[in-house]
């Protein structure tokens, strides 16, 4: 499996953040993971890359047990959280050159993985640009090319478009199904049509619980709509 999750709690005080939550990803998925705020998402998301330790459970990714092997499974990963963290103060190329360092890589791969990013994300026109300098939708096309840089096996996307507009949302979501032709993908997301877009698989988590981990072709089948069994699932 690329994602194993077993169990999973993580709970701060009386408060139960996920509570025994269990699912898996097989390679070649794309899953939206999906529910109201505060659910668990961002917490589950911030465990599978080793963020956050977990009360009690496992997480596998690529096989690798994300507290027994962290590194192996942290390589295997690429994460946009949901606040892109960047420096705001580098050039694009720069940032991409030193984020490529930190995953091991260097010369002639370093610099052709870097001009891929580049092209595959559409930064062509802003690459000697300061990363301060660019609008919102350009920010995260450059989180997702650090996040795609290493050519990870599994993309774990905590809301990639949050505050974009209509046409950046579009581009966003064509360069996930692009770079999820041959990966794993793990992506949260509050817009339904994103979901229907992108994915082959739901799962849905209410109160730190999976409520539904279905195919979206079943949940078709229910001839209710994505938005209607979210609402019946997370009220």
């Amino acid at each position: 499996m690329s994602i194993q999750v077993t169990n999973l709690s993580k709970i701060y005080g009386a408060q139960r953040a996920i509570d025994g939550i269990s699912f898996d990803l097989k390679p070649g998925e794309i899953v939206g993971f999906l529910g109201p705020n505060g659910a668990g998402k961002s917490t589950t998301m911030k465990i599978l890359t080793g963020y956050l330790q977990p009360t009690s459970g496992k997480a596998s990714v690529a096989d690798f047990d994300v507290l027994e092997q962290p590194m192996p499974a942290r390589r295997a990963i690429g994460y946009l959280p949901e606040h892109n963290p960047l420096y705001l103060d580098m050039y694009v190329r720069e940032f991409l050159q030193f984020s490529g360092k930190l995953y091991g890589l260097g010369g002639e791969v370093l610099k052709q993985r870097v001009n891929e990013m580049v092209v595959m994300c559409g930064l062509e026109a802003e690459k000697h640009k300061k990363i301060g300098q660019l609008s919102k939708g350009y920010r995260q096309r450059v989180g997702l090319a650090q996040s795609f840089l290493h050519n990870p096996s599994v993309l774990i996307l905590d809301e990639p478009t949050t505050g974009l507009d209509p046409n950046q949302i579009l581009e966003i979501r064509d360069l996930i199904r692009t770079a999820g032709k041959n990966k794993t993908v793990l992506f949260s997301t509050h817009i339904m049509q994103e979901v229907e877009a992108l994915c082959d698989r739901v799962i849905i988590i209410n109160k730190g619980k999976v409520v539904s981990d279905s195919s979206l072709q079943d949940l078709r089948k229910t001839g209710d709509s994505l938005e209607d069994i979210f609402r019946k699932l997370t009220n």
